[in-house]
């Protein structure tokens, strides 16, 4: 068997069955670099060589975490949620349903704005999601639905908006690697050719909002309470700190492409103006860090994993395996093209590294097959995207879960992970494959 397929076949499995996912990371790399040839040896060495991949996430992860807490402290995120709670208290079944749309429009847009108008990413999860886990328990939001709001988001803009992280992902990497691997892409408007994939996403959604998880699911308030700081004091002047300190924070990442200088310098204003006493900062920042600690490994572990992957040689084995298999039938080239893009980036867990890998085999496999430069670029981005949601060690499913288990009541795998991946991976393969056949 394939190392990578058994690598990322046990990783999903232990998952499933609730084993952590660091652990499951940890057993799938092993298995994965023994059927590769690695040895134990050579696996433990390229895990080990990875592990640095996922520290500078994991350290912004944890910084924001500490910034989160200090955002809490000052009262801002809980004043707008105390709003929404007294609306809560104030509307009826109606007025109740409007307002639970109009925090889910909320979310939606800052999470679409998160990777394009303020190219923040997941920074704004563990600042705006545990303030209103209350608001939301209150409401008896399914929170699946919010971890799909919130993916979908963190996911679209960048695979069909070539601005902010869509820039990157549609022409640096995108665009750039398929015009290496031999294709003219000097006429593809890269929106059209990624249009019918985003409608799957959105395909996804809307199943998800209005038939999946739109019934009421109940949780425990005192949980929350315990967890999350419901009855935080704040005043004009902590609001103000609070203002001036997220706003430093974004201006300082968007300047030195940094989350974990921005994170610091937040968390350093409050610091110096008292919102944080001194006395109290060693603790909340602990506070914190533990928060983000589970996220952080998790990524510190994908990474050691994507690296026995590579080290392995059979990512390339798996792609020109499905290449050997297709002979020159269209339909099947695209439909296993997409699969291989969804397993390599399940197992590597970030769509942006999993292009460069497939696309040096897939183009010139799409030209033989006869496909246009629009549909080869169309099936190369979709099956990079692909895997993006759905993998337990990919941002877009950590991120949610950062923000809506901090009461310990939103497992990542069963509330985040399966969710994401039935909701937008399987829609995702479908009108990929449907927009490789169009095109």
């Amino acid at each position: 068997m394939n190392a990578v397929i058994a690598a990322v076949g046990i990783m999903l499995i232990l998952s499933l069955c609730r084993v952590h996912v660091v652990v499951a990371l940890i057993i799938g790399a092993l298995a994965g670099g023994l059927l590769g040839g690695l040895g134990v040896e050579g696996t433990l060495s390229a895990f080990n060589q990875g592990l640095g991949g996922g520290a500078t996430v994991a350290l912004s992860y944890a910084l924001l975490g500490a910034f989160a807490v200090a955002i809490a402290k000052s009262g801002l995120a809980h004043a707008l949620a105390d709003k929404a709670l007294a609306l809560v208290g104030q509307q009826d079944a109606a007025g109740g349903g409007l307002l639970k749309w109009l925090l889910i429009a909320l979310l939606l847009a800052v999470a679409i704005s998160s990777q394009n108008i303020l190219p923040i990413h997941i920074a704004f999860i563990p600042l705006l999601v545990p303030p209103l886990l209350y608001v939301l328990s209150k409401l008896q939001l399914d929170r699946r639905l919010i971890a799909c709001v919130l993916t979908f988001g963190l996911i679209t803009p960048y695979m069909f908006l070539p601005v902010g992280f869509g820039g990157i992902f549609l022409n640096d990497i995108l665009l750039a690697n398929v015009a290496k691997s031999g294709v003219d892409v000097s006429g593809v408007n890269i929106t059209q050719a990624m249009a019918i994939p985003a409608l799957g996403m959105l395909f996804g959604l809307l199943v998800a909002v209005f038939f999946s998880y739109r019934g009421k699911r109940v949780y425990d308030l005192a949980k929350i309470e315990q967890a999350e700081r419901v009855d935080v004091q704040y005043n004009p002047l902590s609001l103000l700190v609070a203002g001036v300190a997220i706003a430093a924070a974004f201006v300082v990442q968007l300047w030195l492409d940094s989350m974990i200088i921005g994170a610091l310098a937040g968390f350093v204003i409050f610091s110096v103006s008292g919102v944080v006493r001194w006395k109290e900062a060693d603790g909340l920042f602990t506070e914190g860090m533990k928060m983000m600690a589970m996220i952080g490994f998790i990524m510190i572990a994908a990474a050691g994993f994507a690296e026995v992957m590579k080290a392995t040689g059979e990512v390339k084995t798996l792609v020109d395996g499905a290449a050997a298999l297709i002979g020159h039938d269209k339909a099947i080239g695209a439909l296993l093209m997409l699969l291989v893009g969804l397993l390599v980036t399940m197992g590597i867990g970030s769509s942006f590294s999993t292009i460069p890998i497939i696309a040096a085999i897939f183009v010139p496999l799409g030209v033989q097959l006869g496909f246009s430069p629009l549909a080869i670029v169309c099936i190369v981005g979709t099956a990079g995207a692909l895997g993006d949601a759905g993998s337990p060690a990919s941002d877009s499913t950590l991120g949610p879960t950062a923000g809506l288990n901090v009461d310990g009541q939103h497992n990542h795998i069963w509330d985040s992970v399966v969710p994401t991946f039935l909701h937008y991976n399987l829609p995702l393969l479908a009108f990929g494959w449907a927009a490789a056949m169009l095109l």
